[in-house]
């Protein structure tokens, strides 16, 4: 069985390499990618990627996911990071595990993100690192429910 994944790519990050270089660095959205993409082939899963900047089409989305199998859902929610509450609770009552990514530590940036309570999960802080990290995280996340449902 190969598993699904969808990662969701918040609001702002389809500028990704055109903005705030110092913060996120200049790898833009396309190369990114390209990296995942690399990454599931490598480890034998598929993987959906899906840019917004409306809250509303992420949470159909998430809805979607259901009916298209999804095993597991990513998001860097970026912009709606603060105020995404309906998606919180789309997360947390419809949705297949989800695991949240941010590049920065949003910690030291003193940002409090209202999605991670829905989360199995988070990652923050490596950088584009941190997508791999958490592809990873919630392939064993997924690994390990399938082991212990069988």
């Amino acid at each position: 069985m190969t598993l699904k994944l969808l990662l969701i790519q918040g609001a702002n990050m389809a500028s990704l390499g055109d903005r705030q270089g110092s913060t996120y660095g200049d790898l833009t959205a396309d190369r990114l990618n390209q990296m995942l993409q690399q990454h599931s082939s490598k480890l034998g899963y598929k993987l959906d990627i899906f840019y917004t900047n409306i809250e509303g089409e992420a949470i159909n989305k998430v809805y979607a996911s259901v009916t298209d199998g999804i095993d597991g859902i990513l998001a860097n929610p970026a912009g709606f990071t603060y105020n995404a509450y309906a998606l919180r609770d789309c997360l947390t009552y419809v949705a297949p595990p989800y695991v949240e990514i941010h590049i920065t530590n949003i910690d030291k940036r003193e940002i409090k993100s209202v999605l991670s309570v829905a989360a199995a999960g988070v990652v923050y802080g490596f950088g584009i690192d941190s997508y791999f990290i958490a592809l990873e995280a919630m392939l064993r996340l997924l690994n390990h429910e399938i082991y212990q449902n069988h």
